[in-house]
């Protein structure tokens, strides 16, 4: 085995003045932060839905699930498409990033556990920390952090999606034999 396939890949991006990562695997694309459509009745975290390519993709504030305020859109500003397993299903889902750092390698030695203290994000939502010079970026275990709360308002959003969507609006065409 040589070096390389002991590393892992992870995008880091900020949030609320905190560096994160995710696996590369998960990340679909990024995409630049564009009109989102609110919808009502959803926590405070889920900004809104947009459309990508055809599909309704809910997009998520991790920083204000994480109990930070909500902050103004950035030049930087961007939504990171990933995928994740919500109840064993491969789901598409937008999270804010106030700015995309890097790619970065991970060794699993530089990769330490989370501290049980000291970081705005609930211990369990995190994979560990990860050693970048002197500093760490906190590695988000994205199928924790957007679990069970976000299957629900994503089954919905994708069950009103289903109901409005033109095929259902479309009138009935008639079979041959009616046209007669």
């Amino acid at each position: 085995m040589n070096e390389t396939t002991n590393q892992m890949q992870y995008l880091t991006f900020h949030l609320a003045g905190e560096e994160y990562a995710i696996g590369i695997l998960q990340v679909k694309e990024i995409i630049e932060y564009d009109a989102l459509t609110k919808v009502p009745m959803t926590p405070p975290w889920v900004r809104g839905v947009i459309n990508l390519r055809g599909s309704v993709v809910p997009v998520i504030d991790l920083a204000v699930k994480f109990g930070q305020p909500d902050r103004p859109v950035g030049k930087r500003t961007c939504i990171v498409i990933v995928e994740v397993d919500l109840g064993g299903e491969r789901t598409v889902m937008g999270i804010v990033a106030d700015a995309v750092s890097q790619v970065m390698d991970l060794p699993p030695e530089e990769i330490t556990a989370p501290p049980a203290f000291g970081t705005k994000v609930r211990t369990d939502y995190l994979k560990g920390m990860g050693k970048a010079g002197k500093k760490f970026v906190l590695i988000l275990d994205t199928d924790r952090v957007l679990s069970a709360d976000e299957l629900e308002i994503v089954a919905s959003l994708q069950e009103a999606d289903s109901v409005r969507s033109p095929e259902a609006d479309a009138p009935a065409t008639r079979g041959p034999e009616q046209g007669r």
